[in-house]
């Protein structure tokens, strides 16, 4: 292939550390006029546009946008494939919404063609939403992640996905056996898993839905091929925390059925952890494990709210979810705006700062993926957004009164939504244009 380099022009901003661990002035950078330089897929070159241009070749093609902001692409730590089609559900708290709509419309993916529809409409929102790494359930049948991933492939984006394991507490027309989820899970392992920039995650629904014996092949699993992703839910609502002490009523609680079936580490990410405790929190941070936090979902099931300055004490690694279908919308800036409400209800502040390196390289980070993505860092994957200041006329007039970044970049997150992402960029190719 031809070497190609590219460059572009706007104001840049990105996270280069957790505030809550640096403070908020050291932990981005923002380029008022900045240059980013894209080498086959690649970020060469960051910096003052004043100060790169001079070294660049004069025939370089240099796309310059006014009134934007690039900013690297949203990382989406859980959401679920197979709910797509039934987001924004009324009525129900979780564990009736997932008998009354979720269990049905996951059914339908046993249908190869749905799976394929399905799995190109999502993609299409994920990147029209700036997601450029999103950590995926499918549902029980594995044509929903062989589906997904040829959709990933095509467009070469970083992506991390599973087969539901799911053997118990279900509807027989949607459950596997210990067995056969450990084989179809290692048959996606083998074709998928490191393939480009795709990963496999071993996907337990939740303690309630596994046998013991399945919990401890999704273990094996973990331990028979490196680098495998492990992703399940723990403790989003009170009744489902109560439901899991009745079935396992040997463990200490939620967290401890899952480390006794050796299912904490390093790329182990648990969705919600609204209830979770500070012995839990701290057991999360000393294994590696991450948590997605997830407040459209909260917000719109009744589940409660996230302590995050708890997750932040502990110094546990905390990306941002959707969680379409429990949550409501497809955008990480929405999420975000949501994010801030959680944190206001319990007295705390959610800085933009904070709330970019969320949707970025905390994400990263939680995933185990900073190397590579989430940040503009040169050496890293080509994966960013140009957001579009005149997205809406209600965005252009507010950000025409903004007087510092801070401030533009929390209207964005309050005010902005898939409107607002005028390009998507995955490893230096345009995957969506508005």
């Amino acid at each position: 292939m031809p070497l190609t380099r590219k460059a572009y022009r706007a104001a840049i901003l990105h996270s280069i550390a957790d505030p809550a661990e640096v403070g908020i002035e050291a932990s981005y950078e923002y380029f008022e006029d900045g240059l980013l330089v894209v080498d086959n897929g690649q970020i060469s070159a960051l910096g003052h546009a004043s100060e790169l241009l001079a070294s660049l070749p004069a025939n370089i093609e240099i796309s310059h946008y006014q009134d934007a902001l690039i900013t690297p692409g949203f990382i989406d730590t859980h959401i679920h494939l197979p709910q797509t089609g039934m987001v924004g559900a009324y009525g129900e708290q979780l564990l009736d919404w997932l008998n009354t709509y979720t269990f049905p419309c996951e059914s339908q993916f046993a249908d190869r063609a749905h799976a394929e529809e399905v799995a190109e409409i999502f993609i299409k929102e994920l990147l029209r939403n700036g997601t450029t790494t999103a950590l995926v359930f499918g549902s029980v049948h594995p044509q929903s992640v062989n589906a997904f991933f040829e959709a990933a492939e095509k467009l070469d984006l970083r992506m991390i996905a599973g087969k539901v394991m799911m053997d118990r507490n279900a509807p027989d027309y949607l459950t596997d056996t210990a067995e056969s989820s450990y084989l179809e899970s290692k048959a996606l392992i083998e074709r998928w898993h490191g393939k480009g920039r795709l990963h496999y995650a071993v996907t337990p629904r939740f303690a309630p839905t596994s046998t013991p014996e399945q919990l401890t092949l999704a273990g094996q699993l973990l331990g028979e091929y490196p680098d495998l992703y492990m992703q399940t839910h723990i403790s989003e609502n009170l009744q489902e925390v109560e439901w899991v002490k009745e079935l396992f009523p040997e463990r200490k609680g939620y967290l401890d059925v899952y480390d006794h079936y050796q299912l904490l580490g390093e790329r182990s990410v648990f969705a919600h952890g609204v209830h979770l405790c500070d012995d839990e929190c701290a057991r999360l941070a000393q294994t590696g494990s991450a948590v997605a936090f997830c407040p459209t979902s909260n917000l719109f099931l009744g589940s409660g709210l996230f302590n995050l300055p708890m997750a932040e004490k502990h110094k546990l690694n905390v990306g941002l979810g959707t969680d379409v279908g429990g949550g409501t919308s497809f955008s990480l800036l929405q999420t975000l705006n949501e994010a801030y409400k959680v944190m206001q209800l319990q007295g705390a502040r959610l800085s933009p700062f904070k709330s970019l390196y969320l949707a970025t390289l905390g994400g990263a980070r939680a995933l185990r993926l900073e190397e590579r993505i989430g940040t503009l860092q040169p050496g890293t994957d080509a994966d960013f957004l140009v957001l579009d200041y005149n997205a809406t006329p209600l965005l252009s007039y507010r950000l025409k009164q903004s007087k510092s970044i801070a401030e533009t970049l929390f209207v964005l997150m309050t005010l902005g939504d898939d409107r607002t992402v005028a390009q998507t960029y995955a490893a230096g190719n345009l995957v969506h244009q508005r």
